[in-house]
C-alpha cells in the first residue's frame, strides 16, 4: 500500500492565500512547510503589516467621525469607500504578484517584511 500522499499548496499559491485575511498569514508564518520558505515568509508578514495599517486606519476614521456628528455623516461615506476601493486595489494587486512569484514590495512594509521573512 503506498502512504497518502500529503498535500501542500505552493509556494505563489501560500503566498497569494495569505492576502486573504491575516489568519492564512499567520498560520503560514507557523506552519511546517510554509514557514521555511522566505517567499511565503515575506508576503505572510506583508499581509499582516497591510491588515494592521486598514486595523488603524478604521479605528481612527472611526474616532474622528465620531465627533463629527452630522457633518461627518456627509464625509464618511465617500471616504470609506475611497479607503475601502483604494484597500482592495492593493490587496488583489499584491494577491496577484504573489501568485504570479513576484515579490512586490509595498512602500514601508515591504522592507519591514523582508526584513523578517530573511531574519
Amino acid at each position: 500500500m503506498s502512504e497518502p500522499k500529503q498535500s501542500t499548496f505552493s509556494d505563489n499559491a501560500a503566498g497569494a492565500i495569505a492576502y486573504v485575511t491575516f489568519l492564512p498569514a499567520v498560520a503560514f508564518l507557523v506552519l511546517v512547510p510554509y514557514k521555511k520558505s522566505p517567499f511565503v515568509r515575506f508576503h505572510a508578514w506583508q499581509s499582516v503589516y497591510l491588515n494592521f495599517l486598514l486595523l488603524v486606519v478604521s479605528y481612527a476614521l472611526d474616532f474622528v467621525l465620531s465627533y463629527c456628528g452630522k457633518t461627518g455623516l456627509f464625509f464618511a461615506v465617500p471616504t470609506i469607500l475611497m479607503i475601502a476601493l483604494f484597500w482592495m486595489l492593493v490587496w488583489a494587486f499584491c494577491a496577484i504578484k504573489a501568485l504570479n512569484g513576484k515579490r512586490f514590495k509595498l512602500p514601508i512594509f515591504g522592507a519591514l517584511a523582508e526584513r523578517q521573512a530573511n531574519g
